[in-house]
């Protein structure tokens, strides 16, 4: 009796396994194409941002250069079309430099007192341009601390976190209505981090990260997709340095006759069964 035969055992089909390809190469493919993507796609969206960057600060700039001070008009013939790329952007970060060095000396200052007395003047054109200039002062000021460091607190409520931004020390009004010593902390949205929301945090409710600034724009901006490594020793990793004590260390929000009142931490939460003058074993009727 002829035992039926196994196809796979077959030295003739063994053959054939390789006409077929594998599942196994099918996934191997399709993981150096994704890596190709992960490789290529920054470096060419960097590359193309930056070209058109270039051309369009060129197309603005150059048209305002006479011609006999355009290096492009002294090109060979046949190469005036292709131009220098770049030359209108040279020319701008000159001329900013330029202006920044007049403006320190007494002829400058006296000319910026000028025209923003002037400016100061027009009701609309005042407060965009007192804005702008507060901002980036702020921002460009080298002894500001803006956005120099990621913080961690608990936002919208407690026991959920966000990752915020510190601005700054709280000043004004704002501080001298608050009993705690509170900071500036801005909080940006996912995916768009130029818009979000200016809160007013007390400094010890606040903990700041290890990681940097950019690297945490990157993990707010991509969702939590990208995260940075913890770069802390690692006796600090195994030891949490902040927990969500809701109803332990603050007060709570409570609803009575649907009003709300705040109860103390001191004051341990009162059910409805339990009733405080009879902890001692006395009732109002033995009173």
């Amino acid at each position: 009796m002829n035992a039926k035969r196994d196809n796979n055992d077959d030295p003739e089909n063994k053959g054939s396994d390789h006409v077929i390809p594998s599942p196994g190469m099918f996934a191997r493919m399709r993981a150096y194409f994704l890596t190709g993507v992960l490789v290529s796609a920054p470096l060419a969206i960097t590359f193309g941002i930056a070209w058109w960057f270039i051309e369009f600060v060129d197309s603005k700039v150059i048209p305002l250069i006479p011609a006999h001070y355009n290096p492009e008009s002294y090109l060979p013939v046949g190469y005036e079309e292709y131009g220098i790329p770049g030359f209108g952007l040279l020319v701008i970060i000159v001329f900013i430099t330029v202006v920044g060095w007049f403006t320190t000396n007494f002829a400058g200052r006296a000319l910026i007192k000028l025209y923003e007395r002037i400016l100061g003047r027009i009701p609309a054109v005042r407060s965009i341009y007192g804005a702008v200039k507060q901002i980036l002062e702020t921002v460009l000021a080298n002894q500001s601390n803006a956005f120099r460091q990621a913080v961690l607190l608990e936002y919208p409520r407690r026991g959920m976190w966000a990752i915020g931004f510190i601005t700054g020390e709280t000043t004004g009004e704002v501080q001298n209505l608050t009993e705690d010593k509170v900071i500036n902390i801005f909080l940006p949205t996912t995916p768009n981090p130029t818009s979000g929301f200016l809160l007013f945090v007390p400094k010890r409710d606040v903990v700041i990260l290890d990681m940097t600034v950019e690297e945490a724009i990157k993990m707010v901006m991509s969702g939590g997709i990208v995260t940075p490594p913890d770069r802390r020793p690692e006796a600090e990793r195994n030891q949490p340095k902040v927990s969500a004590k809701t109803y332990e260390d603050v007060d709570t929000l409570r609803e009575k006759e649907n009003v709300p009142i705040l109860v103390s931490r001191d004051i341990p939460a009162r059910t409805e069964n339990s009733d405080p003058q009879a902890k001692d074993g006395k009732t109002p009727e033995d009173a």
